[in-house]
């Protein structure tokens, strides 16, 4: 591990000094994620400015019904949030399914946005990636890819974003604030997360030395009757190989509202508009359920070991869809 510095900060303009002072300086909220980096060398900051005793930590009501969530909040805490778990329960289902409950008490809303793929090949600094050293090849096309992307890849990149709570906050259409030396700025999480290209080491939209404040939820009365279903390879934490976000609103057997978003199948949580668009209006049965995910999932551009995501993928949408309908009727 390189030799870093370290300090703490107590307002966001000081943190911003610090960075802008210091471009191999990076924020450090929780460490799960930028730590092991820094452990395996991929990451190498000169110096870490801690962020955690910024006041980012409070989750309150946004203008016209939605929440405001602070970057220093820890997942622990969004999870438990009981607005959270009543108005957006499929995030605080994600959250749970995220980590170990060590690990949420510590990981921050902010830091999970920006947590890194886990691409056995990224993570090891003796393989080529183009995430790490643009242009320099991506031997997961190649060699092992069983947990990596299916939708949204190119030859540059084909790892998946892990996030769990990601997934959740793009169902909802959520936010992310930010703070820059010129001022505050936004981001819808739609935008957040750059498509791939041909350009995979640039993950994000954020300006450089950018601090992200919080995640803002717009209202979404649909979002009340949602569900979060992940897939793992053990029981125990493990990160997912397939996950989806759901919500449903049915109306006479008619499906009124509905949102979709798929989790480790693509660089970024996957927003699935072309099944939510084939659903709203549709009967909400299984025949309707099936067919939306197949169109959604017809873009699937597996490789030759993980194929199995695209019938996976296809059962879970149908299975969580299927029983917010079965609730909806009761």
């Amino acid at each position: 591990m390189r030799e870093f510095g370290y300090q703490r900060v107590h307002d966001v303009s000081g943190a911003l000094a610090l960075l802008g002072a210091d471009p191999e300086a990076r924020y450090l909220g929780g460490g799960t994620n930028l730590v092991d980096l820094m452990k395996t060398g991929v990451e190498r900051p000169a110096r870490l400015v801690d962020v955690r005793e910024l006041p980012l930590d409070g989750i309150e009501s946004a203008p016209g019904g939605g929440l405001r969530i602070g970057a220093t909040v820890t997942n622990g805490d969004l999870a438990a949030h009981p607005e959270v778990r009543r108005r957006y329960p499929a995030l605080s289902q994600a959250v749970l399914a995220g980590a170990s409950g060590q690990l949420r008490n510590m990981a921050t809303v902010g830091g999970n946005l920006l947590q890194r793929t886990r691409c056995g090949y990224f993570a090891d600094v003796s393989q080529p990636c183009n995430k790490r050293e643009p242009g320099s090849g991506c031997p997961a096309v190649t060699g092992e890819h069983h947990n990596h992307a299916i939708l949204g890849a190119t030859e540059h990149c084909v790892a998946v974003h892990p996030s769990d709570m990601g997934v959740a906050l793009t169902a909802f259409d959520a936010v992310v604030t930010y703070e820059t030396a010129d001022g505050p700025g936004e981001l819808p999480l739609a935008e957040f997360y750059l498509p791939v290209g041909d350009t995979p080491h640039l993950e994000t939209g954020l300006p450089a030395g950018a601090l992200i404040t919080g995640v803002t939820l717009p209202p979404v009365p649909v979002a009340a009757r949602s569900r979060y279903r992940k897939v793992r390879e053990r029981a125990s934490y493990a990160f997912a190989i397939g996950s989806v976000a759901a919500a449903l609103d049915v109306q006479g057997g008619v499906v009124r509202d509905v949102r979709l978003a798929f989790g480790a199948v693509a660089s970024r949580p996957w927003r699935a508009r072309t099944a939510e668009r084939l659903l709203t209006g549709a009967p909400a049965d299984a025949s309707s359920f099936e067919a939306a995910a197949d169109a959604e999932l017809a873009a699937a551009a597996p490789l030759p070991h993980n194929g199995y995501k695209v019938t996976l993928m296809r059962n879970l949408v149908v299975a969580e869809l299927t029983r917010l309908a079965e609730e909806a009727a009761r």
